[in-house]
């Protein structure tokens, strides 16, 4: 088994999807140590044979992997080579699409960017909204959300939402259960008309102990029991509302946004290739 592998993303555009696609795979080899280089824009012939050039010089005959998103077939050729280990991640399956769709595809590097403009626009303004909707600010304006995330304090509320919007375009607030709502068990009346837009979070209390006692180390607010407690409440809030919830406990940000998007059945707009 190898230790030490070399990798190569090789695009005629950003590099982001080749690279998205071979860290996909080389991750499930945890064994191995992987070094990783991006070349974007590759566009001519020139440019391959140089940057091929430098991938063999610094091979040494390790035969790295190699993979790319080039559509030109003259350049991506340039790569093809048995010195290497090449990884196309285009070119069968366009070859399948295009038979199934009997259709050719455009086969232009970053033809995606033709719509990036449309999509940078709604991006930003979904990221501005986040930001001035965090932590239960401008509650007057929830019914321009895509989607509303509640939980109490340090509970994740804000990264997600941040990752809803800058990943995917969702216009996402969030509102805090503060001690105001847990102690009553009552949400106020501006929010609930937009409450089928509406998830909440929770978490176990020790993770959430855990969290809150690096920021304020000692306090009550850090304290088990209080944690314990105000879990139980935000989880009958929900309840009487008939709030989704997810509990987060040992998942990351983007396994808990995707989970959001799953239950609240959410359209998001593409994410750049």
């Amino acid at each position: 088994m190898w230790s030490v592998k070399d990798v190569y993303y090789i695009s005629g555009s950003t590099g982001i999807l080749a690279a998205n696609y071979g860290q996909a795979l080389i991750c499930q080899f945890p064994g191995i140590t992987f070094n990783e280089k991006t070349f974007p824009f590759i566009n001519s012939v020139a440019q391959a044979k140089e940057t091929m050039q430098k991938i063999l010089e610094y091979a040494g005959g390790r035969r790295p992997l190699v993979f790319t998103s080039l559509v030109d077939p003259q350049i991506r050729d340039i790569f093809d080579s048995t010195e290497v280990e090449f990884i196309d991640i285009f070119e069968h399956r366009l070859t399948y699409l295009e038979n199934i769709l009997e259709c050719k595809a455009l086969r232009i590097a970053g033809s995606s960017r033709q719509t990036d403009a449309v999509v940078l626009k709604e991006r930003v303004e979904a990221i501005h909204f986040c930001l001035e909707h965090d932590d239960g600010l401008k509650t007057h304006q929830y019914n321009q959300a895509d989607v509303i995330i509640l939980g109490v304090s340090r509970s994740g509320k804000t990264p997600v939402s941040v990752y809803l919007a800058t990943q995917t375009g969702l216009k996402a607030a969030n509102f805090p259960l503060t001690s105001e709502y847990l102690q009553t068990y009552i949400l106020p009346n501006n929010i609930l008309g937009n409450r089928m837009k509406m998830i909440g979070l929770t978490t176990s209390p020790q993770f959430l102990s855990n969290i809150r006692e690096k920021r304020y180390p000692g306090s009550k607010y850090s304290s088990l029991a209080t944690c314990r407690e105000e879990i139980k409440q935000a989880e009958q809030i929900y309840q009487r509302y008939k709030i989704p919830w997810l509990l987060s406990t040992g998942q990351s940000i983007e396994e808990v946004a995707t989970q959001i998007i799953q239950k609240l059945n959410l359209a998001t707009i593409k994410r750049f290739a």
